[in-house]
């Protein structure tokens, strides 16, 4: 609530105008009333005829198109209001997402973070489209329509003022409801999601363990969970129009009842102003029963809100750019300083590592399973920032540096490099900052050694591929991400073992590949081949998260018997 409150705070501009629009809509509203009362009079009391009235015909009609005109106005600009904090929203969503993809992709899953991104924001909008335009309206309509009434007979005037308040406090009291039915219907529309999203990507595991039908009742149960609170939100706000419509009602009848008894048998009051408040009553109460319904609306809206900052309030732990120039056209001395980086508050801790990595070298990361290779390869492309150390890149700390200047320089080649629903050509082509052409294209793929497959194909390189690479193998999606670092001319490239899982003769054309890079550019592998480790310059071997040791493969055989257990395990089973 206070989130959107001080959101809302910030359009002082709009604010004003909705303002503006009010006062001018309250004076059409009293215009109405007084032209329509002054026509009836006219007509059936002093028996003017009709071209007698022409002109007050004429000001009731500017009158209900100013009217109209004003409503539109203030719709447009809560609208205009609501697509700007949406937007707002949308790009510290993607922002934070951008800012840590390791952490994102890690964490919670992926449908409810769409569900965050589309649903949740989606439904703030009717807080800034409706709520806070109809509130400003209600702070200035019925007070200008009481004061009025006021000055005509203070008997109504009273009557207003006493019936009032219900209508805001039964608002009040169903709205707190509302939130929290709300909040409820987001969980469980952020549950199915997730759920529904997970088992479509999952698909072809589940039906191959046989969990296919388990799976679609359980997606069954979460729709029909996201349905009844659904319904359940539905259902109050029903009531609530109803019972707003009851005390609206009510006192109505009770004015007209009074002003009724005074027109007629105290005759205490003229008709002119029995009929004036009697048309005013119903515009009064329908500027507090619109301010129920936006209530509701607004109460849902928090409750969306609350799934956002929560989403937003969760600990990054990402690399701070700043503004300093990098050249990447030359491979830079990297320096790694302390550095350390732990998953969460009980998570997986890297610690305190201290290595330097010359322009050029070959650096292999290796240990066992679960060390800490993978981590520390991501802080090494900077997708994560260090918990603890610093990262020193050509003497600067990396924080230091541009953001797309690192990147620029960079490639990242893990197992399952992602490719894009499209054609081969265009995910190649993601690897160049500037446009690529066609011939620059096809001299990548020849480098990465897919494009005779390419050319193979029917449509050659225009042939599309699915989403994550569907319809190509796993030694193929490596040699399209390869043909992208050979387009980028990176100096810098990380490698999460790519040829792990491949077959011997794709595993030695991603081999030649990769010496051909490196003769341009430093390459930092996480290695489990050691055919790979044996020929590095520089190796770090982590265990536990800690560096054990480092140096070339012949000094650690000497030094390190952790490293030649290791070593011993491969022994047997590699060709070199």
């Amino acid at each position: 609530m206070n989130e959107l409150k001080s959101i809302a705070k910030t359009y002082k501009g709009t604010r004003m105008f909705l303002v503006l629009i009010a006062i001018l809509s309250g004076m059409t509203i009293i215009g109405q009333a007084y032209f329509i009362v002054a026509i009836v009079e006219r007509i059936f009391l002093l028996g003017q005829s009709f071209g007698d009235i022409v002109p007050l015909l004429g000001w009731l009609a500017l009158v209900l198109v100013a009217r109209a005109g004003l409503t539109f106005l203030s719709g447009r600009a809560g609208v205009r209001m609501a697509a700007k904090v949406k937007n707002d929203f949308h790009r510290k969503l993607v922002t934070k997402f951008l800012r840590n993809p390791v952490q994102s992709s890690l964490q919670g899953q992926s449908g409810q973070k769409v569900s965050v991104m589309m649903d949740a924001v989606d439904e703030v909008d009717s807080y800034f489209s409706h709520y806070v335009p109809q509130v400003i309206q209600t702070s200035i309509v019925p007070l200008m329509i009481i004061v009025v009434a006021f000055t005509q007979h203070m008997y109504t005037g009273l009557l207003m003022l006493i019936t009032a308040p219900f209508i805001p406090l039964f608002f009040i009291i169903i709205g707190i409801k509302t939130q929290k039915k709300s909040e409820e219907q987001m969980d469980k529309m952020a549950t199915f999601s997730g759920r529904f999203l997970d088992t479509l990507q999952g698909l072809t595991t589940l039906k191959l363990f046989g969990r296919a039908a388990q799976q679609k009742e359980s997606i069954r149960k979460s729709s029909l969970d996201f349905r009844d609170a659904t319904m359940s939100v539905l259902k109050v706000a029903f009531v609530s129009s109803l019972m707003l419509e009851y005390i609206s009602m009510l006192s109505i009848g009770l004015i007209a009842l009074e002003l009724g008894l005074r027109l007629v048998l105290f005759e205490s009051v003229t008709f002119f102003t029995a009929f004036f408040l009697l048309v005013l009553a119903p515009e009064f109460y329908l500027a507090l029963k619109e301010l129920g319904s936006a209530f509701h609306t607004g109460r849902g809206s928090m409750g969306a809100a609350k799934k956002i900052a929560d989403e937003l309030a969760q600990k990054e732990q990402a690399v701070e750019w700043g503004e300093a120039r990098l050249d990447t056209t030359v491979p830079p001395a990297i320096a790694l300083r302390g550095v350390g980086f732990q998953y969460g508050e009980q998570g997986f801790a890297l610690k305190d590592i201290q290595a330097d990595i010359k322009p050029y070298e070959q650096v292999a990361i290796v240990g066992r399973s679960g060390a800490g290779k993978s981590t520390l390869l991501h802080l090494l492309a900077g997708l994560i920032g260090p918990t603890r150390g610093e990262m020193i890149v050509e003497g600067r700390s990396l924080s230091d540096y541009k953001e797309a200047d690192w990147f620029d320089g960079l490639s990242y080649i893990s197992q399952h490099p992602y490719l894009f629903a499209g054609t081969i050509a265009e995910n190649i082509s993601i690897g160049c900052k500037e446009q690529a052409s066609h011939f620059d294209i096809e001299e990548a793929a020849k480098k990465a050694g897919i494009a005779e497959l390419i050319e193979s194909l029917e449509k050659g390189y225009d042939t599309p591929v699915g989403e994550a690479g569907r319809g190509l193998s796993g030694g193929e999606k490596q040699r399209v991400a390869l043909a992208r670092a050979f387009l980028k001319k990176p100096s810098v490239i990380l490698f999460d073992e790519p040829t792990t899982g491949l077959d011997l003769h794709t595993e030695r054309i991603l081999q030649a590949s990769i010496k051909e890079l490196s003769q341009g550019s430093t390459v930092i592998t996480v290695a489990h081949r050691l055919h790979t480790i044996k020929h590095a310059d520089h190796i770090l071997f982590l265990a536990n998260g800690e560096l054990v040791a480092q140096g070339t493969h012949d000094e650690l055989m000497k030094s390190t018997l952790e490293y030649r257990n290791m070593v011993s395990v491969q022994q047997g089973g590699v060709t070199e």
